[in-house]
């Protein structure tokens, strides 16, 4: 499968629609960006099931933003909704290659086991946090 552009409007329900996605954050005037772009666009036709999308930062600042992009290239990838992989750098066909390699393998009833864990331990945290102790 070929790379796609997202914007800030499509981000969302590409996440929630797909199983895997992987996300590319770059910019024109990023060498090391326009670098990743070729080895990206090849990985791609190697994994027809896997949604391989790009976000232009300077189109979609906010999007960017929202996402804690503070450096580019940086390559995020979801699997069924949840973030599992999040790194800036530019990366070769070799890494990228175990990158969708490790995503495909992860077994996902445990990694929303912890997901639903840690959001219960920080909404108990929330909790003991905002009780006013007795005078």
């Amino acid at each position: 499968m070929a790379t796609v552009d997202i914007t800030g409007e499509q981000f969302a329900a590409t996440v929630e629609d797909n199983d895997i996605v992987l996300v590319d954050f770059w910019a024109e005037w990023c060498g090391p960006c326009k670098q990743f772009g070729p080895t990206y666009a090849a990985v791609s036709e190697k994994h027809p099931d896997v949604v391989f999308s790009k976000v232009d930062t300077e189109a979609e600042q906010q999007l960017a933003a929202e996402a804690g992009i503070t450096s580019i290239p940086t390559l995020m990838a979801f699997r069924e909704k949840v973030l599992v992989f999040s790194q800036p750098g530019a990366l070769n066909a070799q890494q990228l290659e175990q990158v969708v390699d490790a995503v495909k393998a992860l077994d996902m009833e445990e990694v929303h086991a912890h997901v639903a864990r840690s959001q219960a331990e920080a909404a108990a945290a929330q909790q003991d946090g905002s009780q006013i102790p007795d005078a």
